[in-house]
């Protein structure tokens, strides 16, 4: 069984969070660091896949509904 767009983007998000958090919890004197821009770039790009994600989970039951009628 594959899991769902929805699930994919929650988990995504979730990483997303966990990502910045860290990123702002390895800031010592300056933010501009090689692992703290690495964390930042990860996060950035869960959150893009997320909202991805989400826009072809909607995409999906917009096309059951479609179908059904």
């Amino acid at each position: 069984m594959r899991i769902s767009p929805l699930a994919s983007a929650i988990l995504y998000f979730g990483l997303g969070g966990l990502f910045t958090y860290i990123a702002i919890q390895s800031v010592e004197d300056t933010v501009f660091n090689f692992f703290t821009i690495l964390l930042a770039f990860f996060a950035t790009v869960d959150f893009v896949l997320a909202i991805r994600l989400l826009g072809l989970h909607f995409r999906i039951k917009k096309a059951k509904e479609k179908d059904k009628k």
